[in-house]
């Protein structure tokens, strides 16, 4: 089954993209602290202005915590974001001479970036096959069936043996896509999906309680 899945996949999202705008790898990286619990739309707006102003590990260490809590605010946990900015940024500086690690084992080593932040760092600024996992991407895979699992950790480590590594990168941005504009965690637009054949959690839920 999880290959008809995967071929639908690629049927429908033919270039699946990251809506999060940057130029390069450490601007994706403030991009991506930035969006937790926040829209793109958002993020970008608010980098727009902030990479104006600072775009480099080492403007961002010199940067005071306030100002930049300023310049970040409309995204929400603007404090806790704004301590992690500067905390990964000295990192960045005083651990890799001012360049963004290219591999997963260096990213994780900067504070506060997990394994799915690295992992889209990784996808998206470097082109290296990497499978984050977002809330998208663990409510999708669970609902169609290509995996089961509790926690976004535990679908991680199965979707790694499930899904073919070649196909790691246009999987996740299909999935945040799909996740984001049409499965969506309240109300999923179930009539418009493509999937509905193939959707575990359409067959055994959805369509079931249709027919009651």
């Amino acid at each position: 089954m999880n290959e008809k899945i995967f071929e639908r996949i690629k049927l429908i999202y033919k270039d699946p993209k990251c809506e999060l705008e940057f130029k390069t790898p450490f601007e994706l990286l403030i991009a991506v602290v930035l969006s937790a619990q926040c829209t793109d739309k958002r993020v970008n707006e608010t980098t727009k202005v902030l990479f104006n102003v600072a775009n480099t590990p080492k403007q961002f260490v010199d940067m005071p915590q306030d100002i930049l809590e300023k310049y970040i605010f409309s995204c929400g946990f603007y404090k806790n974001k704004a301590l992690a900015i500067k905390n990964l940024s000295k990192d960045i500086v005083d651990k890799f001479a001012g360049n963004v690690p290219n591999n997963l084992d260096d990213l994780t080593k900067l504070s506060g970036v997990g394994i799915k932040t690295a992992s889209v760092v990784l996808s998206l600024a470097y082109k290296i096959p990497a499978l984050a996992v977002d809330t998208h991407v663990f409510r999708v895979s669970n609902r169609l069936g290509v995996a089961t699992a509790k926690t976004p950790e535990e679908m991680y480590k199965i979707l790694l043996k499930v899904v073919p590594k070649d196909f790691w990168i246009d999987y996740h941005y299909s999935l945040v896509l799909h996740g984001r504009y049409i499965c969506k965690a309240r109300n999923p637009k179930c009539g418009e999906c493509g999937f509905k054949d193939l959707c575990q959690y359409y067959n055994n839920e959805v369509k079931k309680s249709v027919c009651r």
